[in-house]
């Protein structure tokens, strides 16, 4: 139990935990009850995501590196638990009465983001993990919206659940970035 708690501090679990449930509280004090506009619901789960994505590397990456234990599934779970709470924060404002998006679209919406966490890890390290879905959120905002099998692809977190093609990419953005941070870990 030692180990969880002083690897929970060095991954800045709690300061984490506590930007999540500020955006979650500010968003069921002020947001409005509305499943069809999906925009909200995306901006607290990227702000879910980047909060948590901090985390991803801890104080010294030499260190770990050279640690004699296994990262690999460590590492995997650590991602899929920043996507779990992150998704549950949003369903849980939706239980207090604030309900922004059907459960569908939380939970590929956090699968796609955490993997793009994942994959910000990954390539430009863990204080920079929030800058692809940041990035991927904000491209999809402000750029036009496109059509056909490449806007769902761009798209994906604003299409309305059961959307194949945008379930697909946020899966696959899951399962690489999951699968990327966790065998190579976050860059120096």
């Amino acid at each position: 139990m030692r180990w969880l708690v002083l690897h929970a501090r060095s991954r800045q679990v709690p300061g984490s935990a506590a930007a999540i449930a500020l955006v979650s509280l500010a968003v069921w004090a002020l947001a409005e009850s509305d499943p069809s506009n999906l925009q909200m619901a995306v901006f607290v789960l990227t702000a879910n995501v980047a909060a948590a994505s901090v985390g991803l590397g801890g104080w010294d990456p030499v260190l770990e590196r050279t640690a004699a234990i296994r990262w690999v599934p460590r590492r995997a779970v650590h991602v899929l638990l920043i996507g779990l709470v992150a998704g549950l924060a949003l369903l849980t404002v939706r239980a207090a009465g604030v309900d922004l998006a059907p459960t569908g679209v939380v939970v590929r919406d956090s699968a796609g983001l955490v993997g793009l966490a994942a994959l910000g890890a990954v390539l430009c390290g863990a204080r920079f993990a929030w800058t692809l879905p940041t990035g991927w959120l904000a491209f999809t905002v402000l750029v036009p919206s496109m059509t056909g099998v490449v806007g769902e692809v761009v798209s994906w977190m604003i299409f309305p659940p059961g959307t194949s093609v945008s379930a697909g990419t946020a899966w696959a953005l899951c399962v690489t970035g999951t699968v990327a941070y966790a065998v190579a870990g976050p860059r120096r």
